[in-house]
Order: C-alpha cells, then sequence, then structure tokens
C-alpha cells in the first residue's frame, strides 16, 4: 500500500512538470519585455533611441511581456491539461481534450450557482457582499477563484475517469460512443456535478488555505528555513514538485494586490509585480523566500563542493574527473540543474546530501532575512538571476547581497565537504576503487535500481485477444500501423504473405479482407476497444515475426448446418430506402466484407439524389466522426447503419453534409445528410451504398422487395421473422 501511494505521487509529481515546462520560457518573455520596456532601464542605460516607445523593438517587447503574462493568466487549465496528460496511462490526447472540456464546464457550472445565488448580478457584475478576491474571471468566466487547484482537480479526476473508461465496451447500440470516445462525456457529466459540488465546498477549502498561508508567513525565517529543508531533501523522492508546488502557484504561498488584482501564490506574485514594475518599490520578500535563496547554493555553493570532490580525488584519476566535476558546476551555475552533483551523493555519500539539504534549507531562511527578492522560472542559475535580478535592479530585488553571502557558502561547502570526504573516506567521483567506473550518477540510475524489483513480473500478458491478433498478424514486427474505421481494424503489415486469416477469424472477426499490405478485420461497432487493447498491448509485446511455419494452425471442421427447415413467418417489418438511386442485392457490393454479410444483412442503393433520408421513424445512434455512415435504431428495433459508399472514410468528411447528431430522434423522411456526388464520384471508389440490418438474429431473415431504380420512401427490403 505504502508502495502503491509513493509511486502514485510520483506520477502526480512527474504530471506537474508539464505545465511547469513552459514557465522558463513564459518568464524569459515576461522579464525581458518588462524590463527593456521599463522607462527607468531605458533612460539608465540610454537605449532611447533603439528601445524607446514608437520603436520596433519596444512594439516587440511590449508583445513578448503579453505573451509571457497569458501563459501566467492561464496556469490552472494549462495544469488541467498538463495533469491529466502525465498522469492518463493511454490515449493521452483524450485525456487532454477531456480536461479542456471539463475545465470549461467546471468553472460554467460554478458560474450558474453564482448568479443563481445572487453572487453574480444579471448585468455580470459582483455583488457587493462577495468578499474581493474570491470571484475570478477565468477564460472569461466569472467564477471562484480556485487557483492552480482548480485545474489540479480536474486533471486529476479527468485522468482518473480516462483510466477507468477508455476502454469501456457498450452494447452495440451505443458502441459509437465506447472506448476513448466515452471520456469526454463522462467528465462533461461528472465535472457539471463538480462545479455544482465546488460552490459549497470550495468556500471551506478557500478558507482553510488562506489560514494555512498565514501560518506559513506568519511563521516568519523559521517557517522558511522548514520549507527549503523539506523541499531539498524530497528530490532524492521525485516528490518536491508535489510539495513546492502550492507554494509557488497557490494562497499557500500567500496573496498580495497586485494591480488592483488579488493574485496567489508566491511566484505568480513575484511575476505580476514584474508585469506592474513601474508602480513596485521592492519586490516582495515574503513572496520570493520559496526560491530566492536558491541562488545562493546553486551558483556558489555546489561548485565548492565541485571543488572538494576534485581536491580530494586520487591523481591519477583528477584529469578524468575534472572534465564531469566542471561540467556538473557549469550546469548548475547557469541553469540550476543540480541532478549531476546531488545524485552522486545519494549512491557514494549520503552524509554529504544531508548536508547539502540543511545548508541549501538555511539558504532559503538568509535571502528571507537579507530582503532578496530574485524571482525565477525554473531553477536558481545565473540566467534567471541575471533577468530578474541584476536586469531588475538592486533597488528592487537587493541581489548584490546574494555576492557577500555566496563566497561564504562557496567556502562552507568546500570545507565541510572536503572535510567529510577525507574523514569518512568517502568514495566520491575520483576516489573509486580501481575497478570501478569514474561516473557522475543521474536521476536515471535511481530509477533503474528501483525498476530491477519489478521488472521480472513484466512479462506475462493478460489479453490474450490482442495476443492472438498479433500472431495472426504475422507477429509486431510484421505490423506497420494500426487504425479502424466503424466497424473494422484496418491494419498495414509488411509482409501480407505472414497474415493468418483462420487465426484472425477465431478471435471473434466476422471476416478478414485483403488489400495489397492492408488487412481489413472485421469486428463489428465495438472495433474502437479492440484497437486501444491492441496498441496497448503492442507496447509490449515481444519484436518478434510469425511465418505460417512456425506455428501450424488447426483448423477444425465444422459440420455444415442443416438448411433451415421452412417455418411459419409471425412477423414482417418493411425498411425504406434512405437514397433515391439503384438498388440490388447486397452481394454485388465491390467490397469483399459487405458482400459476404461479414456487417449485416441488407441491400446497396447507388445514389442519383443528394439528400439522405431516414428511412423510416426512429433515433439516430451515432454520426461517424469522417461523416461517411450514420448508426440508426428504427422505432420497431431494427439496428441498422447507413454506409455511404465504398471507402469512404478515407475521405476525412469531404462530400457530406450531416444534418443530424447522436441521440436525435427522426421521423421517415427527414433529411439526414447531403452528399456532393461530384466530388465522391471524383474520389470515393464507389458510390454503391449499403444498407444494413447489423444486429439480426438467427430466425430474422432480409428479403429483397426492389431491383433497380428507387426513390427514397420506397420499400427497399423486407425483414421477416420466423418461429
Amino acid at each position: 500500500m505504502k508502495d502503491k501511494i509513493f509511486e502514485v505521487l510520483q506520477r502526480i509529481g512527474r504530471s506537474f512538470m508539464l505545465p511547469i515546462a513552459i514557465l522558463p520560457v513564459a518568464g524569459l518573455l515576461l522579464g525581458l519585455g518588462s524590463s527593456f520596456t521599463n522607462e527607468t532601464t531605458i533612460a539608465t542605460y540610454h537605449l532611447g533611441k533603439i528601445l524607446g516607445d514608437g520603436t520596433i523593438l519596444h512594439a516587440l517587447l511590449v508583445i513578448m511581456n503579453k505573451v509571457g503574462s497569458a501563459v501566467f493568466d492561464n496556469l490552472p487549465l494549462l495544469f488541467a491539461v498538463g495533469v491529466a496528460i502525465g498522469m492518463a496511462k493511454k490515449e493521452k490526447e483524450v485525456s487532454a481534450l477531456s480536461a479542456v472540456i471539463a475545465y470549461f464546464v467546471m468553472n460554467i457550472s460554478i458560474s450558474g450557482m453564482l448568479e443563481i445565488n445572487g453572487k453574480i448580478l444579471g448585468d455580470g457584475s459582483i455583488s457587493k457582499d462577495v468578499l474581493s478576491g474570491t470571484i475570478a474571471s477565468v477564460c472569461g468566466i466569472n467564477t471562484l477563484q480556485m487557483g492552480v487547484f482548480g485545474g489540479i482537480i480536474v486533471g486529476l479526476g479527468v485522468a482518473a475517469l480516462h483510466n477507468r473508461f477508455h476502454k469501456i465496451q457498450l452494447p452495440n447500440a451505443l458502441s459509437f460512443f465506447a472506448g476513448s470516445r466515452f471520456v469526454p462525456i463522462i467528465s462533461t457529466i461528472v465535472y457539471m456535478f463538480v462545479g455544482i459540488l465546488m460552490y459549497f465546498v470550495w468556500p471551506v477549502v478557500q478558507n482553510g488555505i488562506y489560514s494555512l498561508g498565514g501560518l506559513v508567513t506568519g511563521s516568519g525565517y523559521f517557517g522558511t528555513l522548514i520549507f527549503g529543508i523539506v523541499k531539498r531533501a524530497l528530490i532524492p523522492f521525485g516528490l518536491h514538485h508535489v510539495f513546492y508546488m502550492p507554494f509557488w502557484q497557490t494562497a499557500v504561498g500567500g496573496t498580495a494586490e497586485v494591480a488592483g488584482q488579488m493574485v496567489q501564490g508566491g511566484q505568480n506574485i513575484f511575476f505580476a509585480q514584474l508585469a506592474d514594475a513601474s508602480h513596485v518599490t521592492h519586490f516582495s520578500a515574503d513572496a520570493t523566500r520559496y526560491f530566492s535563496g536558491e541562488f545562493i547554493f546553486m551558483i556558489f555553493g555546489l561548485p565548492g563542493a565541485a571543488l572538494a570532490m576534485y581536491r580530494t580525488a586520487k591523481p591519477e584519476k583528477k584529469k578524468q574527473v575534472g572534465g564531469l566535476l566542471f561540467s556538473a558546476a557549469l550546469t548548475s551555475m547557469l541553469t540550476g540543474i543540480t541532478e549531476p552533483i546531488e545524485f552522486s551523493f545519494l549512491f557514494v555519500a549520503p552524509i554529504l546530501f544531508a548536508v547539502q539539504v540543511i545548508l541549501a534549507g538555511a539558504a532559503y531562511m538568509i535571502a528571507h532575512m537579507l530582503n532578496i527578492a530574485v524571482g525565477l522560472t525554473f531553477s536558481g542559475g545565473f540566467l534567471d538571476l541575471f533577468l530578474f535580478g541584476i536586469l531588475q535592479g538592486n533597488d528592487k530585488t537587493s541581489w548584490l547581497r546574494i555576492i557577500p553571502v555566496g563566497i561564504i557558502y562557496f567556502f562552507l561547502y568546500y570545507f565541510i565537504f572536503s572535510f567529510l570526504i577525507k574523514k569518512l573516506n568517502l568514495k566520491t567521483p575520483g576516489r573509486e576503487d580501481e575497478d570501478q567506473e569514474v561516473k557522475l550518477y543521474t536521476k536515471a540510475d535511481v530509477n533503474a535500481r528501483k525498476s530491477k524489483k519489478t521488472d521480472s513480473t513484466e512479462n506475462g500478458t493478460d489479453d490474450p485477444l490482442s495476443a492472438d491478433i498479433t500472431r495472426g498478424l504475422g507477429g509486431k514486427k510484421n505490423i506497420d500501423g494500426v487504425d479502424c474505421c466503424a466497424t473494422r481494424l484496418r491494419c498495414t503489415v509488411f509482409n501480407a504473405d505472414l497474415v493468418d486469416d483462420a487465426l484472425l477469424k477465431s478471435t471473434g472477426a466476422s471476416g478478414v479482407i485483403h488489400k495489397g499490405n492492408g488487412v481489413q478485420i472485421v469486428y463489428g461497432p465495438h472495433v474502437t476497444v479492440i484497437k486501444s487493447n491492441l496498441e496497448d498491448y503492442l507496447e509490449t509485446a515481444p519484436d518478434i515475426e510469425y511465418t505460417k511455419d512456425s506455428e501450424e494452425t488447426v483448423e477444425e471442421d465444422v459440420p455444415a448446418q442443416e438448411e433451415q427447415t421452412e417455418t411459419k413467418v409471425t412477423k414482417t417489418i418493411v425498411v425504406s430506402s434512405p437514397i433515391t438511386g439503384v438498388a440490388a442485392d447486397l452481394s454485388t457490393a465491390p467490397d469483399e466484407a459487405f458482400a459476404g454479410r461479414m456487417m449485416g444483412d441488407g441491400a446497396v442503393v447507388t445514389p442519383t439524389d443528394a439528400i439522405v433520408k431516414a428511412p423510416e421513424d426512429g433515433e439516430v445512434v451515432f454520426v461517424f466522426e469522417t461523416k461517411h455512415a450514420i448508426g440508426f435504431m428504427t422505432d420497431s428495433g431494427l439496428s441498422m447503419l447507413l454506409h455511404i459508399g465504398i471507402d469512404t472514410v478515407q475521405l476525412g468528411g469531404k462530400g457530406f453534409e450531416v444534418f443530424v447528431e447522436n441521440g436525435q430522434k427522426v421521423k421517415k423522411g427527414d433529411p439526414m445528410m447531403k452528399l456532393d456526388l461530384d466530388y465522391l464520384a471524383g474520389h470515393a471508389p464507389s458510390l454503391t451504398s449499403p444498407v444494413l440490418c447489423t444486429e439480426l438474429e438467427d430466425n430474422q431473415k432480409i428479403r429483397l422487395l426492389k431491383d433497380g431504380e428507387i426513390k427514397a420512401g420506397e420499400e427497399l427490403f423486407a425483414v421477416d421473422f420466423y418461429e
């Protein structure tokens, strides 16, 4: 149980990194844009001719400033999408789309509750009795101020729904909505109610967050010390993102009014002040207390540790280890990426990492005590110090105080590390035994150690259907691509001779169709789930190729069915033609799957008129995404498929204009679709359109009523029910 929780927390931490990864670029744009459009900066450096108002560079920098601000202003939405992608196990693009939909649904539901209860007035303004800062505009929607927490609630919830339902199977009548298509639907329904629930719950949570933020802020320098120690101590476990993100992005890290707006979170407060720098005397050190101290140990402290390890290395290994340590130190100084050094402590000398945690935690506190207010986007390297400290001026940031503290830290790290390495004979880089490789360890090494414990359990498969399909297609090595349409699994193989039709049919397929290196396996409307499972299986399947000689396929002799004895017809349902054109028996269809009645029985009509009408009273079950096919359920209970043309799925919807939508009730003769007959005649292999009953029982038989010219609404075929 503990390992499971740890694994989930790690995944949550990693999912935060996707939206966080955009912050350095956004911060760079905001930093440059804000710095070089500041009138004081322009005047100080005499840059009026190239950066003054009216110049091309000034206009570009203003745009950069606005682009950077746009990212920070919409972080909740970015977190919703990023967390959903990071936590989804498969088909992440579906999870991302569902998160966007759910985010808007949740906020519009909250907005509706606010309007119903008089918190938002009819003209869109906020009621005077509402506490300032509790309602905010999110993408044009007046909703509760949930900040990044709102995005995380959506991201985690949608990912859970996605992982639970993206392979769901539904009854055949609803099978179009099965699999990944069900995820946006269930997300919409769930988050409508989540939005309603948040109206009642979030104010309580909001008060708790404000109280926690007040407690952290009120704890003063000691609270900053604890924050720094915990953050650095969590790095080996990959959980530091989960810990520090609320302090950076939510009210846990404090709130402040900037330019008339209530801003939450230390990093957000800094960048809001940066965007309004002309009205800020000194950036808030209470906001930057969660990151300003990083410049001290990343630019100065850890390079001192690297020098200590170099000086204590064995003479014969100094040249080799020197290049490694210099590169690691330079990376830490410039970018604030400390992994190459810090992760080496975990392997060779954990006590050094303990020292690093304490010294780093103290650096956060010292920066807070000295009123140092330098912001950052990702980590505390020189690049961020230059943009958000030096360029902003010492008056606003007190960045010069970092230098003397940093020098002291350099020597602290150097002497403490040197003493412990020599005293305890620690095997730091360059002091390894003769048979050990000189290297700096990375996070990958940590993960590799953990994965060794579980590798032996990953070799089996719990998806025999996908395994059989893979074998029937000649093995993973023979499969070039996997896709599907409304009813068929469409695969591309490298060698069509390796495909085993008998094995594929044994997986439940109605038929197998070969077109060059393309193989179409007819499964019916639930094919989307089969495709999803097959794609998952192929990710871990052995990369081998099966030949027909490698394992003999035994085909059992199936006794021929006796011809059905003539029985009495008890009921007949007549189905009318949905199209004006030329009717014919289904066996004349220029497609093996349709002609062989693999997807159902019925008739074909080659259209001569552009309008496709409802064949009977009923309901539109689904409109396929490429518009070429409509699933239909008659009021009499027949499940039908109207498939316009042959291989028209390849047209991507061109040539079709659909008038109906999923779930719509229609009457016989109502227009459902308009065809561009000229376009279809020039781009589709055939205009012949199967009209099928897809779920006939054994006692139900099709009887063709019209062969030749037919008008929409005239009787096409009958379904006879036998005793």
